[in-house]
This record gives C-alpha cells, structure tokens and sequence, in this order.
C-alpha cells in the first residue's frame, strides 16, 4: 500500500510540476508575445516617424520648387514686359513723325465722329443709327485711304482711292460744319473747327504717305541734268541716237540699257570709244603738227626774239612797268618780299631753254642713256666734279659769249666751243645757269640798296 502511495505521490508531484512547468512555458510565451508586439509597435512607430519624416521633406521640396517656379514665372513676366516696353521705347524713338500723326489723327477723328452723331441725332434720328451712319462715313473715307496705300505699294494706281477719300473727308467735314453752323449761329469758327476735324487727320495721312517719299533736291537736280544730257546727246548726235532707238528695238526688251545701246553704236558710227571719232584723231594729230611746226620756226628766229627782248628791257621808259611781258620787281615794286630774278629776266639773260629745246635735250639725254652714253668721241666715263669746276671759268666766259651773240646757253654749245662731251657739257651747263643766277640775284640786291 505504501509503494502505491508512493506511486500516487509522486504522479501528483510529477502532475504538479508540469502544471507549473506549462505555467511558466505559457507565461514565458505570453511575455515573448508582449515583447515581440512591443517590437512590432516599435518599429510600427518608428517606419510612420520615418514615413512622415519623407512625407514632410517631400513636401518641403515641392512647396520650394513651387516658390521657385512662381518667382521664375515672375521674372518672366517681368522681362517680357520690359521687352514690351523696350519694343515700344524703340519704335517711338525710330518713328516720331508716326506716332505724332497717330495721336493727332485720333484727336480728329473721335471729335469728328461724336460731332457727326450729335449731328444726326439733332436731326431726330435714332442714336444707334446715327453711330452706324458716322462711322459708315468716317469709315469709308478711312478704308478708300487704306485701299490706296496698298495699291500704291503694289505698284498699281491709285489716284481714284484718293479723289474717293477726299470726296468722303469733305462730306463729313459738311455735315460738321452744317450742324455746328445750325447750333451756334454766332460762333461759326466752331463750325470751321469741327469741320477741319473731319479733314485734318485725312490730310496728315496723305502728308505722311506722299508728302515725305518724294524726290529730294539732289535727286531732282540729277533727273533735270539727266534729260538736259539726254537732250544735248540727242541734238548732237542725231544718227547714233537713231542707231541706238534701232538696236533697243531690235534686241529683247530691256536686255540692255540706254546708254549700253548708245555706246554700241557709237562704236558702229564711229569705230572708237564713246567721244573719240577719226576726226578727233585727225585734229589732235594735226594740231601736234602744227605745234612741232611753231617750235622749227622758232628755233630759226630764237636769236632775234632773245635780243629783241634785251632791247625792249634797255629802252623801256617805264622801269617800273612791265615790258615785253616781263615784270619788273625793282625797289618801286609792290611786292618787296618777291625781290629775285623773274623768269624773263632770266630769260633774257640767257639762262633756261625753250619748250623746243627742252625736248630736243631731254629726246637727246635718253638716247645717249640708251647707247651707253658715248655721243661723242670722248671716253665713256664722265669728268669728275673736280674737273668740272676746273672748267667753270672758262664756261662761264663761252657763256657770255653766248648771250652776247643772242644765243642760249646750250650743252650742245658748251660741249662745241670747250671740248667736252655732251653728258658732262650739260652737267657744266647746270652749273654755269647757277652761277649767272646768283650774280643775277647779287646784282639785283646791289641795285636795291642803291635805289634805297
């Protein structure tokens, strides 16, 4: 009995602890449970923290790029209306006269226009009628001047759209007049006044359209001498001008000018550039002649015109007059600052050449460059300056040898009468001129301080 006491004993007892062993199995269970619920809600709260955390950034971020995109929408605004502002500052700057005649075009037509309904309204006509009937007037007169301009710069006509606005503007402008005339018959300036206002902003217009696209002066005075050219061309020219009207009609129109079409026949007429001819070449050649001819003769009469002029100089009974074409700068001249040897006295003394000369010198000098400079029997070499001025005296004298025998001081004289050849005679010769000028120019002083 005891052993199944025993027995009894320890089931309760082993019954007992797993009793309490579940206990605290449940218990341990309930408080994991608690513990991962804990968890769960931690973290539950911290991803809804997080969450809200984003959602409060993002929206932060939106609302800035919404400020940002209110004040970029405002920049805009603010620089299309400068834009604006600029374009209208521009046009008012490029184009004065325009909007002047715009602001005074409206102050004429508005008045013109109230005026016309106040006018038919007086008449007893309905007021709505009257405003449709006002601007059928000032309309047509504004849409005929419309109508005109377009068909101006299509190249068209358009004086009819202009006597058509005109005949309008007047119609307006009389029944202003009539009904102001009507309503103060003491003030008819009124009358005149509203009258004008139905006139003065069509005549602005057709100032502004015409009146400033005109010719200028310069134009103008090109177009008159145009067709006085063209005049004297054909007056001068009969027979090439009537070629040309025969080549312009002939050829395609307008595949050549008029003066093309000149030239060319002045070339068939002629057979030279426009304004040269054979006759003009006869007559300047013929004219060459006969001035090579002038220059023979004088060559041959050169002594007696030189002595005839030393003459005229001595004997002159006026010494302060000019004589022979020479004019005389003694003391008693009236330009004391021009106190030097002239050309004629020069002349007369012997220095300088004729234009014959001259040539026939310079003809000479180019051909003894070109053979080599031996024109005479001399060596090729030329003297030297020391050996020139060795010369000069006896130069000097052959040269007053020369003008007392009437002739010129030559370097074909020089290399004649002191044996040298003509290259270094014509370099002696420069230097004798010199030197009889300067005596000239001494002996002019001298004669100066004596007449003071």
């Amino acid at each position: 009995m005891s052993t199944y006491r025993q027995e009894r004993r320890a089931d309760a007892a082993a019954q007992a602890e797993q009793v309490r062993e579940d206990r605290r199995l449940e218990l341990e269970a309930k408080l994991k449970a608690k513990e991962i619920a804990a968890e769960q809600r931690r973290a539950d709260e911290a991803a809804k923290a997080e969450q809200g955390r984003k959602d409060a950034d993002a929206k932060r971020r939106q609302e800035q790029a919404d400020k940002r995109a209110r004040q970029q929408e405002k920049e805009r605004a603010s620089v299309a209306r400068r834009a604006r502002i600029g374009k209208l500052t521009g046009w008012l700057n490029a184009n004065p006269v325009t909007a002047f005649v715009a602001f005074v075009m409206v102050c004429s037509i508005v008045p013109a226009v109230i005026s016309q309904v106040g006018a038919l309204s007086h008449a007893n006509v309905n007021v709505f009628l009257a405003a449709l009937l006002s601007a059928m007037l000032e309309g047509t007169a504004w849409g005929l001047t419309f109508m005109g301009k377009q068909a101006e710069d299509a190249g068209r006509p358009a004086g009819k759209y202009r006597v058509a606005t005109w005949v309008t503007a007047f119609l307006a402008a009389g029944v202003n007049y009539w009904h102001w005339a009507d309503a103060l018959p003491n003030d008819k300036w009124v009358a005149f006044v509203f009258a004008g206002s139905s006139l003065i902003a069509i005549y602005l217009w057709d100032m502004k359209t015409h009146g400033s696209h005109g010719k200028t002066k310069e134009e103008r005075r090109r177009e008159k001498a145009r067709r006085k050219h063209i005049a004297a061309r054909r007056k001068h020219h009969k027979a090439i001008a009537e070629e040309a009207d025969r080549l312009l009609s002939a050829l395609p129109f307008e595949s050549v000018t008029d003066e093309e079409a000149f030239e060319t026949a002045w070339r068939i007429k002629k057979g030279a550039e426009p304004g040269l001819s054979a006759e003009v070449y006869a007559n300047a050649t013929n004219a060459r002649v006969a001035l090579g001819a002038a220059f023979e003769l004088g060559e041959h009469v050169r002594p007696e015109l030189v002595r005839a002029g030393m003459l005229a100089s001595l004997y002159n009974p006026l010494p302060g007059s000019p004589a022979q074409g020479i004019p005389a700068l003694g003391p008693s001249s009236p330009l004391p600052a021009l106190r030097r040897p002239s050309e004629g006295a020069t002349a007369l003394a012997g220095i300088g050449m004729y234009g014959s000369e001259a040539a026939s010198e310079k003809a000479r000098e180019n051909a003894s460059e070109k053979s080599g400079g031996n024109t005479s029997g001399n060596s090729p070499r030329g003297r030297s300056d020391e050996e020139l001025e060795a010369l000069l005296p006896q130069a000097l004298k052959v040269a007053a040898e020369l003008v007392a025998e009437g002739n010129q001081i030559s370097a074909a004289a020089l290399s004649k009468r002191v044996g040298i050849r003509r290259d270094d005679a014509r370099r002696l010769r420069d230097r004798v001129i010199a030197e009889r000028k300067l005596k000239l120019v001494d002996g002019q002083g001298a004669d100066a301080a004596v007449g003071a």
